[in-house]
């Protein structure tokens, strides 16, 4: 094994651990992992992703039904259109986009460059959500308001397309939906997203069996080193202020947002 295979390993371990100490954020690392470290075209390691992504919220999701956290209402209003969307996505969509977009000026924007570039800007936006501090923002919303289901239909469509593209869970997205228009606590708020994204994963990597080659055995290695990371961060978590780390997580998102950006462009 090589030393890049043992850092992209690494990379798993960490992005476990971010998700067990800060109980989320931790899957929007796996692509450039994948992509940097392990030399796997974002094609592909979207696909991986999705699966990482799933399978350790799916660990998450596990841990909040037991504590009866999941609101299985809005679950299912937001999950249906969502995972109709990423499963179309990852079967239809992403196999239709050409392998060269388009040229100007010697700059030629490739299906690879475009992925990765989108999934900056997704980058981009979450280390704002992560450094802004979310949750007071969303502690202020209107508590005598009805839940607007109705909303959650077209949002999850669109949050499905964006998963299914970058091959991220998107829980910094639909945690302020379940908020402002589900209008659940924080707690049931993030617990059902982790719920939904570990639905929308898994089925989005569905749409990828028979698209592309997946090596199983890697896959699997990968995904159980990012769940054994989770459990290192659950333990680290009694001991590390959440709050804190978040935000400086959230620092570090935005410099490699910003650092894909350039890499790709310049490239």
């Amino acid at each position: 094994m090589s030393i890049i295979e043992i850092l992209g390993y690494v990379g798993a371990l960490l992005i476990g651990g971010v998700l067990g100490l800060i109980g989320g954020g931790g899957s929007i690392l796996t692509v450039p992992v994948l992509v940097y470290l392990l030399a796997i075209n974002p094609v592909t390691a979207t696909a991986y992703s999705l699966f990482v992504v799933g399978s350790a919220s799916l660990v998450g999701t596990i841990k909040n039904l037991q504590k009866g956290l999941v609101e299985f209402k809005t679950a299912i209003a937001f999950a249906i259109p969502a995972f109709i969307a990423v499963f179309s996505t990852r079967k239809f969509l992403v196999p239709a986009i050409p392998e060269e977009i388009f040229s100007i000026s010697g700059f030629t924007l490739t299906k690879d460059i475009a992925i990765m570039l989108f999934f900056a800007i997704l980058m981009l936006v979450a280390s704002y959500s992560m450094i802004k501090d979310r949750n007071k923002l969303l502690e202020k919303k209107d508590e005598d308001a009805k839940p607007r289901y109705g909303a959650l239909i077209p949002l999850g469509f669109a949050t499905g397309i964006i998963t299914g593209l970058v091959g991220a869970g998107g829980g910094f997205i639909i945690i302020p939906i379940l908020v402002i228009l589900a209008k659940l606590p924080m707690k049931k708020a993030v617990a059902t997203s982790l719920f939904i994204i570990a639905i929308n994963s898994l089925i989005g990597f569905l749409g990828d069996l028979g698209n592309i080659d997946i090596d199983w055995i890697f896959l699997l290695i990968f995904t159980t080193v990012a769940i054994i990371g989770i459990f290192i961060g659950i333990y680290f978590s009694k001991f590390i202020d959440g709050k804190k780390l978040k935000k400086a997580f959230g620092w570090f998102v935005l410099i490699m947002g910003i650092y894909i950006i350039y890499k790709e462009i310049s490239a």
